[in-house]
């Protein structure tokens, strides 16, 4: 009787033990399982941020704009703050009148700089590649849009709000240099235009758009400009009534300076076209 209580004892001594072991057991793995969670948690994060960072740390676009001037903090805030966009052709990025609350910057795609004229017609004003920031002077000046800016074929664009661009022009001297050279190379640009406009003949501003076009834009393989813009939309460039551009490039292809294939523009004599846009 003895024998039996005793070995009962030590069975019952020895299911604590196990039990003591197995909670010991479970309670380490918990927390091992807890601190592998934290962890992996801290690494996950960490390589989100750096891959993040890389990334508009290694964007070729961002050196082409003013952004090229940020230090690696500030590319690293550049890329928490910044939204990307995909924007299809015909799409709107901001209308005249909008306030923007930031800029935006082209990563990809081809878009226009418009301005709605009083007979309703959309005239260009400019046209806009990867690279280019749009949307800066208003923000500067803290105005609306003065020009709407749409996709002529699917873009890409990062919107970077104002709160971050302001403390950039404020804590970074060539980010606010270089802020202000672009502003006044489209001040330029504009100028440009218009004594192009007074001092031209059609024929000659459109020959310099085409050449423009091609050199800007580049072309497609089969050699057509890269660039497809509607008869309207060359008129508005170049100052001219819509048929008169027409008439144009009927002329520019029977002298075959251009081969018109559809819609689509190919240029056969860059070195007649460069002459006849440069001639006094």
């Amino acid at each position: 009787m003895i024998f039996i209580i005793r070995k009962s004892k030590i069975a019952s001594h020895k299911v604590k033990r196990i039990r003591k072991i197995y909670y010991s057991e479970r309670l380490f793995s918990m927390n091992f399982q807890l601190a592998l969670d934290v962890t992996t948690r801290i690494i996950l994060n960490f390589a989100a941020k750096n891959f993040t960072m890389n990334k508009c740390d290694q964007c070729i676009v961002r050196q082409l704009s003013s952004l090229k001037a940020l230090n690696k903090e500030e590319v690293i805030q550049l890329a928490n703050s910044k939204t990307t966009h995909t924007i299809k052709k015909g799409e709107a990025i901001f209308e005249e009148g909008e306030v923007t609350n930031g800029v935006f910057c082209v990563k990809d795609g081809i878009g226009k700089l418009s301005k709605l004229s009083a007979n309703g017609k959309d005239q260009i004003i400019k046209l806009v590649k990867s690279g280019e920031l749009l949307g800066q002077r208003s923000m500067i000046s803290n105005e609306p849009a003065n020009l709407s800016a749409k996709a002529v074929a699917d873009m890409e664009v990062c919107f970077i709000p104002k709160s971050e661009i302001i403390h950039f022009f404020n804590n970074n001297n060539q980010f606010s240099m270089n802020l202000m050279q672009s502003v006044c190379e489209d001040l330029k640009e504009s100028e440009n235009d218009k004594i192009a406009l007074v001092q031209k003949t059609v024929k000659q501003r459109l020959a310099e758009t085409l050449l423009h076009l091609h050199d800007a834009f580049g072309e497609n393989e089969d050699k057509t400009l890269k660039v497809q813009l509607t008869r309207e939309e060359l008129a508005g460039i170049i100052g001219t009534a819509t048929e008169s551009c027409i008439r144009l490039l009927s002329d520019f292809n029977k002298l075959e300076l251009i081969e018109l294939a559809g819609k689509k523009i190919i240029l056969k004599n860059v070195k007649a076209l460069k002459k006849l846009a440069e001639q006094l």
